[in-house]
């Protein structure tokens, strides 16, 4: 065999070892590889340049378990084509350490289905994608974008970043990160643990401060600053601590003749000084603030000493050693400020979402001021200076989850904006590395995101999320979808792609398909507090659609019920905290349950023994039973003790079973109650994926009754009966809404609708395959 010499030589061995192991792998991804396979596999193909969907394939990636995916990928200077496959599954594969292979293989089946089908109708049944055609779900729509670049996940909000390089020479940079249980974790740049987490502070690890060799200071809503050696992942000390009070902003200063120091501010308004190195009070001057948080940034003058910028709401002022001077007003609270290379300048990012660079040597406040208009829907939450290919950027992230560059010189944008996360955006850090910088982002969701420091990643852009905020599914066979997204909701045939608005410009806060008369129409519930009925059709009337008033404040809520003596209803839970039975025919107001002391978040029916049944829960935590014959309460209120039941939803496995009703609660569990009793719940499923926002239930096999419920990361199947996990599906993104179209009786499958964050997804469970 003639090989290459060098390093191609190396290469062409592995490409050889990779292209032989990939023919190994069974077709049948329900047969567990061998365990060589599952681990070195995708590292041959790395090393051997051909890290793609022919070397490693997808019936091998549901066991993969190599040193992640994500890290082979991110490490490659040139992507070789045909990785859909690989992509779809670094998407997904840091939330998928415990999951089964049934649910790594169905996860990782819809995530390739929303990266590669895109908005595009299934025409007509088509058989399913190998190796899937053994998978309990079957792709019918999605324009969700899969999670992007997760780095890392974390059992708690990630609130503070930075990175450091140990001072042993060559040794790696380590990314450190702080969460708000007060635990901080050390990263390498694969994104694995150097060291075992550790517990610093009784409050949230607000600000992380790299200092000198691997040496990181920590400040917290405890009111304590601590220091940490970062290389051996352990705690040095706690430097100072300040009851009733919490750290509000950390950084280095060097004040005229003297060596650095570690200045620290807190939300009385109090700053003190420590010596570095040495850790200790140093007494030098520093100016009296009033009793409110401060932020601090020092940044270097003309002459080589160094400022000390200090921000109090909307203030910024410049300290010499001497004396204060105002340097720039801004129309709303400062809420994050940082230096930048140029001398004596300085960005400010407020509470309104905007973003400015100032100068100090300026004669007066705000005479050099470059200004950007309103950057993000929310307060710039994340200001860091960064290098890209060379030149110094300034990187934000905003409360709206985007992360943008900007030109420090111009103040103008660098590409588009990343949607780099589902919630705020909490930090940004840059972390250095031989093959290129990494811009690391933390967020709300939980999440630790890695992106590669180049114009390339922002001017390419990203899947665009289309956050879905109202949802309905009408029933089959032709199902149709309405979406509510930003103000616009329209209506699009999942079979044909046919897209139509139904409403612009009209914020609304909840949908649901009814009947009005012998026409399917759409009932929106819009901010105004009215509940509008639109006939969605291509020649529907042009009449004035029919309006429902009553509600004080917004309907949260929509749900059509099963017709009951001869009147079509429509049940509406509000903020205003009522239940109200619409008599559609009539187009009055049927009835008004105004017992919920709080908001009604959710609504369910069936039908009973009794007649029509209507649920309802909502934040004042309790869950309510209705009889929509008799306009009275059936049973007891039921104290649900999940703080708000977020969704309700009605089980019955057969017809001679008993009622049963299961919550969704802010606490994270799914609870099943007997409607007719106010004892404790019969059975408790919690998945640990955080809030659960949404459940429905299904019937499966005749006599079983599966509920589907969303977490911040996924979608469960529980079998109540037996009390088990059926399937977890990853999404990677919280869904707010799950809603099962009815299908006709004795039909094998369901369909699934989740709405959320990133968009939309629709789906076939098969009852046979679960």
């Amino acid at each position: 065999m003639n090989l290459p010499a060098g390093g191609d030589r190396h290469a062409e061995i592995h490409r050889q070892l990779a292209a032989a192991l990939a023919e190994l792998v069974p077709d049948d991804p329900s047969i567990p590889p061998h365990p060589y396979l599952r681990r070195h596999l995708a590292q041959h193909a790395a090393q051997g340049r051909v890290l793609d969907d022919t070397h490693v394939p997808p019936a091998l990636l549901p066991w993969e378990s190599s040193s992640g995916l994500g890290r082979l990928l991110a490490g490659e200077d040139g992507r070789p084509a045909h990785q859909q496959w690989l992509q779809a599954w670094a998407t997904l594969e840091p939330y998928s350490r415990d999951l089964s292979p049934l649910s790594r293989l169905t996860s990782l089946h819809l995530a390739h289905h929303a990266a590669t089908s895109g908005r595009t109708p299934q025409s007509g049944p088509r058989p399913p994608e190998a190796p899937f055609d053994r998978s309990p779900v079957t792709p019918l729509w999605s324009d969700c974008a899969s999670p992007d670049n997760v780095w890392a996940l974390n059992d708690a909000d990630v609130t503070s970043l930075t990175s450091t390089v140990p001072r042993r020479r060559g040794s790696p940079p380590l990314l450190v990160t702080g969460d708000d249980l007060g635990v901080v974790r050390f990263l390498r740049r694969d994104g694995s643990a150097a060291a075992p987490p550790l517990p610093v502070h009784e409050g949230a690890v607000a600000h992380l401060l790299t200092l000198h060799d691997g040496i990181v200071a920590t400040g917290s809503t405890d009111g304590a600053v601590a220091v940490l050696d970062a290389p051996r992942g352990r705690l040095i000390g706690q430097v100072v601590r300040r009851p009733a009070t919490w750290v509000s902003s950390l950084t280095l200063h060097q004040p005229r003749g003297r060596a650095p120091v570690l200045l620290a501010a807190w939300s009385d308004g109090h700053l003190a000084a420590y010596n570095a190195a040495a850790l200790q009070p140093v007494d030098i001057p520093l100016p009296v603030r009033e009793p409110a948080p401060v932020l601090l940034s020092g940044t270097a003058r003309s002459d080589g000493t160094e400022l000390l910028l200090i921000a109090q709401h909307g203030t910024v002022s410049a300290f010499d050693g001497r004396t204060t001077r105002v340097s720039s007003y801004h129309p709303a609270p400062v809420r994050t400020l940082v230096a930048l290379p140029r001398t004596e300048e300085y960005a400010v990012g407020g509470s309104d979402g905007t973003l400015s660079v100032h100068s100090t040597d300026a004669a007066g406040p705000g005479s050099r001021t470059r200004h950007a208009g309103a950057t993000t829907g929310g307060a710039v939450t994340a200001l860091a200076v960064v290098t890209v290919e060379g030149r110094p950027t300034l990187a934000s992230g905003g409360a709206d989850g985007t992360v943008r560059l900007w030109r420090t010189d111009r103040l103008e944008p660098v590409g588009e904006y990343l949607q780099a996360h589902a919630e705020a955006v909490t930090a940004v850090a840059s972390l250095p590395g031989r093959s290129g910088g990494r811009l690391v982002t933390a967020g709300s969701d939980r999440t630790v995101r890695n992106w590669p420091l180049s114009g390339a990643t922002f001017r390419r852009g990203r899947a665009v999320w289309n956050r879905v905020t109202a949802s309905a599914l009408s029933p089959g066979p032709s199902h149709l979808l309405a979406l509510t997204e930003g103000t616009s909701t329209f209506v699009r045939d999942i079979g044909t792609g046919g897209k139509r608005p139904v409403l612009d410009d009209e914020p609304v806060t909840a949908l649901a398909w009814t009947r009005l008369g012998h026409r399917t129409v759409l009932a929106a519930a819009l901010s105004d507090n009215s509940i509008v009925l639109r006939d969605p059709g291509p020649g529907a009337c042009p009449a004035p659609p029919v309006r429902l008033h009553g509600h004080f404040s917004p309907a949260l809520a929509l749900l059509a019920l099963p017709p009951s003596g001869g009147s079509t209803l429509l049940a509406s839970g509000s903020a205003d905290g009522t239940v109200r039975l619409w008599d559609l025919d009539r187009q009055r107001s049927a009835a008004v349950f105004d017992d919920h002391k709080f908001s009604v978040r959710c609504l369910a029916s069936t039908r009973a023994r009794q007649g029509v049944l209507l649920a309802s829960g909502g934040s004042d935590g309790n869950l309510r039973i209705w009889d929509t014959g008799a306009l009275t309460q059936h049973g007891p209120t039921i104290r649900c003790g999940q703080n708000i039941v977020n969704d309700v939803a009605f089980a019955c496995p057969h017809e001679d079973a008993e009622l049963r009703v299961v919550t969704a609660g802010q606490n994270g569990t799914l609870r099943l109650w007997d409607p007719g009793a106010a004892a404790g719940h019969l059975a408790e499923f919690d998945p640990g994926d955080g809030e659960l926002n949404a459940v429905t239930a299904f019937r499966i096999q005749g006599r079983r009754v599966a509920f589907a419920a969303a977490g911040a990361t996924s979608i469960h199947l529980w079998d109540a009966t037996a009390n088990r996990l059926l399937l977890q599906i990853v999404t990677g993104h919280p869904v707010n809404a799950l809603r099962v179209a009815p299908e006709p009786a004795g039909e094998p499958s369901t369909v699934l609708l989740a709405t959320g964050e990133a968009g939309t997804m629709i789906f076939r469970i098969h009852h046979d395959r679960l």
